[in-house]
């Protein structure tokens, strides 16, 4: 996947709080191509992140631009391949006129640190160091550990519930379509899901999936789910809290029965249709929760927590994200840090709900026209999962309606989220799938060239709605009617600022005005006057 990187973005790194994923670099003429190499593997050892060049690093940090690697880059990508053996991408952003090159490094693989000519190197403060032999060691055993295949000493099969073996049972033979699964004794199917050992070892999966209320209680005791339900998210006191503490599979279809019980309905239209949707769609909260029992960090005393308010769903687990996953690639990488239990999901047929699923959550969640699953709240102690029911664009919900569910299903995740992007104003870069969005009718490119261009979704889009109204003011006024409204402003009020502008023009970037700007300055019809940051645009009386 391409990351496309926006102004906005860019905005939010500069301004917000220190990031241990970004790195600034003042680098006004050039930058050292060896030191780009060193930064992209440390960033990569460090779980991925930004490189950004043309912004100072101390705080306030500013914008200064760059001019390392001009018209290079394209080049640079390639010999980047060749020596660090990982595909980095590189970006253009003006940024007032300023140009800033980000270089977007993904995480190394899991289990394997990166060293280049002999060093395993990672960032300190605005230096490059090596890894420690500790540290190396650690990335190593990333790949090694698994809990849940771990032996429970003390543990027997009668801490294992008979019921929830039978529903083992049931849910494999069905998910294979064998019936043989069926006539196994309670050992020979456990030795067979792997969830014993060939001694009658009983592994911490068998426990947490299996075991009874008694036996969670002596040997894994924070292996629970606790639901609360609060009317109102700035209350304290819960309306409803329910605990479960037995095998997960004897509860999980409980878990969704208390959400589902105070699930609002919200209405959207299709055309002369009225359709139902839930606040909060199965499919989304199961594979959310199921996440957590696959990913979750067991050796954490805390148990898993559900909270559910009218319009908003967290589930919240012990751990950060497992080794080499972060909210960025959680679509493109999966690593569950409880094999064993995501090896048993398969096998009975969660298999697309378990730790593995998180494009499901995200490609549904975008076609109900909701926002995408939010992980922001999550730190090095816990995975926040924030499901958001509000639809915040039934346009756009009519829109994939009318599509059709056989183009939805030839689309990725990461077409929808492109297109959801798109219709949030939020791109402003071509690439090779928008250029097939545009080739298909479903985009449009409106406003200038380069740093001034936008995308919008095409004129097709609001005529399914009925909306062509619609179309022409999402679109924008002509080039020449935008200058006219300029100009109008200039005489109304003898100056104007960027920032007036962008009231006047409210459908047009900062950029597409500068561009304007210049067509006008060209034309001797407007002039700039003084300061560069505090000056101001009066028109020309020819």
């Amino acid at each position: 996947m391409v990351f496309a990187i926006s102004v906005e973005m860019l905005e939010k790194w500069i301004g917000g709080k220190e990031d241990e994923h970004c790195e600034f670099k003042e680098a006004k003429h050039s930058f050292d191509k060896n030191q780009l190499v060193e930064y992209c593997i440390a960033l990569a050892n460090e779980g991925g992140g930004y490189l950004v060049l043309g912004v100072t690093n101390e705080r306030p940090r500013q914008v200064v631009g760059s001019k390392a690697f001009s018209g290079t880059l394209e080049e640079l990508k390639h010999q980047l391949l060749q020596r660090v053996h990982f595909r980095v991408d590189a970006f253009e952003i003006f940024k007032d006129e300023k140009r800033i090159v980000v270089f977007h490094v993904p995480p190394r693989p899991i289990g394997t640190p990166l060293e280049y000519n002999g060093k395993f190197l990672m960032r300190s403060g605005a230096s490059l160091v090596s890894m420690t032999t500790d540290q190396i060691k650690k990335i190593v055993a990333e790949g090694q550990i698994d809990f849940s295949s771990e032996i429970c000493n003390k543990a027997t099969i009668n801490d294992l519930d008979t019921k929830a073996i039978d529903l083992l049972r049931q849910l494999w033979a069905r998910k294979a379509k064998n019936d043989t699964y069926l006539k196994k004794s309670d050992l020979e199917l456990l030795r067979d899901a792997e969830l014993i050992d060939s001694d009658g070892g009983i592994t911490y999966a068998a426990i947490a999936l299996l075991g009874t209320s008694a036996a969670l209680g002596k040997y894994l005791p924070n292996a629970e789910f606790i639901y609360e339900y609060r009317s109102n998210p700035a209350s304290i006191q819960y309306q409803r809290r329910a605990e479960f503490r037995c095998g997960f599979l004897l509860y999980e279809d409980k878990i969704w029965q208390e959400i589902n019980s105070r699930n609002e309905v919200q209405q959207v239209k299709h055309g002369l249709f009225i359709e139902e949707v839930n606040a909060f769609n199965e499919e989304v909260v199961r594979e959310g929760y199921l996440n957590a029992v696959c990913h979750r960090d067991y050796r954490m005393g805390e148990s898993v927590f559900i909270r559910q308010y009218p319009k908003l769903l967290e589930i919240e687990s012990p751990g950060r994200f497992p080794p080499g996953i972060t909210a960025d690639n959680i679509l493109d990488r999966q690593n569950p840090r409880n094999r064993r239990i995501a090896e048993t999901f398969q096998k009975i047929g969660h298999v697309e709900r378990s730790g593995q699923g998180a494009d499901k959550m995200f490609r549904i969640m975008i076609e109900e026209g909701k926002s995408r699953p939010d992980y922001s709240k999550s730190d090095e102690y816990r995975v926040v999962l924030r499901l958001d029911s509000e639809i915040k664009d039934q346009r756009f919900l009519s829109f994939l309606d009318k599509i059709g569910q056989e183009t939805l299903k030839s689309w990725s995740v990461h077409d929808l989220i492109l297109l959801d992007d798109i219709r949030q104003g939020k791109v402003h870069k071509m690439d090779e799938r928008i250029r097939q969005f545009i080739d298909q009718g479903i985009v449009e490119h409106v406003g200038g060239r380069g740093k001034g261009s936008r995308y919008i979704l095409s004129k097709k889009f609001f005529s399914y709605l009925g909306e062509k109204g619609a179309y022409t003011r999402e679109k924008g006024l002509d080039r020449g009617t935008n200058k006219e409204l300029i100009l109008s402003h200039l005489k109304n009020h003898n100056s104007g600022t960027i920032k007036e502008f962008e009231a006047v023009l409210p459908n047009l970037n900062r950029y597409q005005i500068h561009s304007l700007l210049k067509e006008l300055k060209s034309g001797q019809k407007v002039k700039f006057v003084g300061p560069k940051r505090t000056g101001h645009w009066e028109r020309i009386n020819n």
